[in-house]
């Protein structure tokens, strides 16, 4: 009675799962499909459970089905990639973990865990195709086939590490050499990057970007690498970014976020300048510059085994890194200026400037966003308020707390003298402790006359207490 509560029950709560659950016998019919896969494959429970699965996915088989991959080998698949077409006709896309069901090391079925990626996917191919129809044509004139907008005029600061970051950079500009990026959320990575790019001698040539947290493990190699037709079930002829990019730059983003796997490929790309689309035996040549950028500090990131250390050295030829703004306060009244004149002109507002107590708020305040958090705070404030100078009541909400929290540490910090007093008051008393309230043995321990002492212990009103 017991099992069939439990069993009924965890049906039941697997059916409110947006991931997918699919269960077959070692015969490869089904048992049992959850919700989610009824609505994302739209079929029939009463006409698909205890069909064998290749007779309800005809578009699978015994090769590209990961279930039935799982029933032959015993050894689970995790995170795979798997298209077929529904009976709808409607390609699907998911990303699969099989595990066998042993019992007795018999195997007696296999369970799945998909997750529909099919809008995903289907993004990110039409944007690999947007590029390719963007950069196909070398002899098109420039403005048709540049994506890197900024130069290094466009990075505001005057601040020693801003102006020592930017000359580094332009020497850097000179080379093909791999580069590496690190400064936190918000300070401005792609500026720099594409500040390189139009500085190099590939100026002229393709820049692509491609944040590496953007899209699941298995697309994005698909994405930089390509694929071939056949390569995979649903695989088409689509070049990778690699290719795209060849004579260009390559930035990729956020490289602490792809897999450990991937890296490795990228290591070989590094080394032997070719690449190798998936499905494909053929390798092409590419020539591109890269240039990586992670949020995460590159020691903590090796330690953490986010980035490989063969790869970190290949990609780190060329080291920078953007200093935070809270370590760059005196750039903030020209980023502030920067921005209202450029909100102003897109605004069609006319603030003039901001107050001193206003900057001297943004000078105290952390900025965990960094200059992109100001920009932020400055285009919020002339959108909605209608003034002449930004004042500290045109702050935003997080600026409120902070100065709440700052007049309240003010008010708990005490007069000089009265903490002076506080702590002349403890050491005598520690010393008349020490030496059982002998007056000439304290005296000589702290180092003040007799005399001062007795008229401090008197002043003081300390007592011994029994």
């Amino acid at each position: 009675m017991k099992d069939i509560f439990f069993r009924e029950n965890i049906f039941e709560i697997l059916n409110y799962l947006e991931e997918g659950i699919q269960i077959i016998d070692e015969k490869g019919k089904i048992l049992y499909f959850n919700k989610s896969v009824q609505n994302l494959d739209e079929l029939d429970r009463d006409k698909t459970i205890g069909r064998h699965i290749l007779e309800v996915y005809p578009s699978l088989s015994y090769d590209t089905s990961t279930l039935i991959r799982v029933m032959e080998t015993g050894k689970p698949i995790y995170n795979a990639e798997q298209s077929f077409v529904n009976y709808k006709g409607d390609r699907i896309t998911t990303v699969n973990t099989s595990i066998p069901i042993k019992e007795k090391g018999r195997i007696k079925g296999a369970i799945e865990i998909s997750t529909d990626i099919t809008n995903v996917k289907k993004l990110s191919e039409k944007i690999v195709d947007l590029q390719k129809e963007l950069y196909k044509d070398k002899e098109k004139p420039r403005k048709n086939k540049e994506k890197a907008r900024y130069t290094f005029v466009d990075i505001i600061g005057q601040n020693s590490s801003m102006i020592k970051l930017k000359a580094m950079a332009l020497r850097a500009s000179r080379t093909s050499s791999p580069v590496l990026i690190y400064g936190e959320t918000g300070t401005g990575k792609e500026l720099l990057v594409q500040s390189i790019h139009n500085a190099s001698g590939r100026k002229n040539d393709h820049f692509i970007a491609q944040n590496c947290a953007a899209l699941p493990a298995n697309l994005l190699e698909g994405i930089l690498f390509g694929t071939v037709k056949g390569g995979f079930t649903g695989a088409e002829d689509r070049p990778g970014l690699f290719e795209l990019a060849n004579g260009g730059t390559l930035f990729l983003d956020e490289i602490n976020s792809m897999p450990l796997e991937l890296q490795a490929k990228m290591l070989r790309v590094l080394q032997d300048g070719s690449i190798r689309r998936l499905g494909s035996t053929k390798t092409v040549d590419v020539d591109v510059r890269i240039i990586t950028a992670t949020n995460t500090e590159p020691d903590k990131a090796m330690e953490e085994k986010l980035i490989r250390k063969d790869l970190f050295y290949r990609l780190s030829v060329i080291n920078l890194e953007i200093p935070p703004l809270r370590e760059r306060i005196d750039d903030i009244p020209v980023l502030v200026e920067y921005f209202i004149d450029k909100y102003n002109e897109k605004l069609n507002t006319s603030v003039k400037d901001i107050s001193n107590e206003a900057l001297n708020v943004f000078n105290k305040y952390s900025w965990p966003g960094n200059v992109r958090e100001l920009e932020h705070v400055i285009q919020g404030i002339l959108s909605i308020e209608e003034t002449d100078i930004i004042k500290e009541k045109h702050l935003p909400s997080q600026f409120v707390d902070f100065i709440e929290k700052s007049t309240v540490n003010k008010e708990e910090i005490q007069p000089l003298n009265k903490a002076v007093e506080e702590l002349e008051k403890q050491i005598i008393f520690s010393g008349l402790n020490k030496t059982n309230w002998n007056i000439t043995k304290t005296a000589e321990l702290i180092l003040v006359p007799r005399q001062t002492l007795q008229y401090k212990i008197k002043k003081y009103g300390l007592k011994e207490k029994k």
